[in-house]
């Protein structure tokens, strides 16, 4: 049984787990003031070309967001997303427990654009309803579509205008930004979104994510936000290792890259075969068309998420792919459900 749930079933890179084994019996100091963390701060920020950035490195995407989002937000305000959307839909209601309602808008494509928003402004006019305040976008987005540069240069500017404030879930920022689609570079995310965070996780890290604060704004007493909720390991370098590591020179992209490849193989290949798309996704989940038939046989060999029904006959399932995907086990997905469809 090969899976394509997910692109975190496998543990770390080799080269993080080296880094974490060389380093394992060396003293640091605790909650993410050990040398290496540090390091791996001025590394990314380096990367950014932004000394003026704050990094803070947490566990995991939820905990992220709901640290972030509640931190950001006055307690009437409330966050907007796509009906997509992670913290809308597989959070558990993680962000409505910290006091904020998330207003979901459907989107055809999984990303916001400026008339969402104002639609959601026009409706929330007064003092008894929530306040709108912070815009959530995933890139890429929980359906494989990634924003462009014009996409966000807009929303930043609709979000100035009308004093919102642009949050990007990065948990698979690797992948958008590695997608043969992409035109944009990280170190041009701290110029258009007030935070976002890198994704280790996803990534070839066995935890992390590196969250960066642009707005000097909602910098203030963070690390007192992250302890409070229960993000401030005591063993922080563990986080630290990883980054220094991926960001030592090119791997977190290498790794991404690898991912979308595999996933374009999977998407040309069943392409050829006739197979339709549910979404047209340039990175590394793609959700082809198959019949159910199909699908009960794949799931002899193969795990993977049945993501919609399309009608009686057909169904939508979601494939995705990682930095640790082998091209054999595409190309076998491939040939057995070339079997199965004949």
């Amino acid at each position: 049984m090969y899976s394509f749930k997910n692109d975190y079933s496998e543990g770390a890179h080799p080269r993080i787990l080296s880094a974490l084994i060389e380093t394992n019996l060396e003293q640091e100091e605790g909650y993410g003031e050990d040398r290496y963390s540090q390091k791996a701060v001025e590394q990314i920020k380096a990367r950014l070309g932004r000394t003026d950035v704050d990094v803070h490195l947490l566990s995991g995407g939820t905990q992220t967001n709901l640290t972030a989002i509640s931190a950001f937000l006055r307690p009437h305000e409330a966050a907007i997303a796509a009906s997509t959307g992670h913290i809308f839909t597989h959070e558990t209601g993680a962000i409505e427990a910290t006091g904020h309602k998330v207003l979901a808008v459907d989107t055809e494509d999984g990303k916001l654009n400026t008339a969402h928003l104002q639609g959601v402004l026009d409706y929330h006019t007064d003092e008894h309803m929530v306040k709108p305040r912070l815009v959530y976008i995933s890139n890429s987005t929980e359906i494989g579509t990634i924003y462009k540069k014009a996409e966000l240069q807009q929303l930043r500017e609709f979000c100035d205008r009308n004093e919102l404030i642009l949050f990007m879930d990065g948990a698979r920022l690797g992948s958008a930004l590695t997608s043969s689609e992409n035109d944009l570079t990280l170190a041009e995310l701290p110029w258009l979104v007030d935070a976002f965070y890198i994704g280790g996780t996803k990534n070839g890290a066995l935890i992390g994510e590196a969250l960066v604060i642009c707005n000097d704004s909602l910098k203030t007493d963070f690390r007192f936000h992250i302890k409070q909720k229960g993000g401030l390991l005591a063993k922080g370098r563990v986080l630290g290792l990883q980054f220094l590591e991926l960001f030592r020179d090119n791997l977190f992209f290498e790794l991404a890259d690898h991912a979308n490849k595999m996933a374009e193989l999977l998407k040309t290949e069943l392409a050829n075969a006739n197979v339709k798309f549910l979404t047209d996704s340039p990175t590394n989940q793609i959700f082809p068309i198959l019949p159910n038939e199909a699908i009960s046989g794949l799931q002899s060999n193969y795990a993977f998420h049945v993501w919609e029904k399309v009608d009686e006959d057909y169904a939508a399932i979601r494939l995705v792919t990682s930095w640790a995907t082998k091209e054999e086990q595409v190309t076998a997905f491939i040939a057995d459900y070339k079997k199965l469809a004949q």
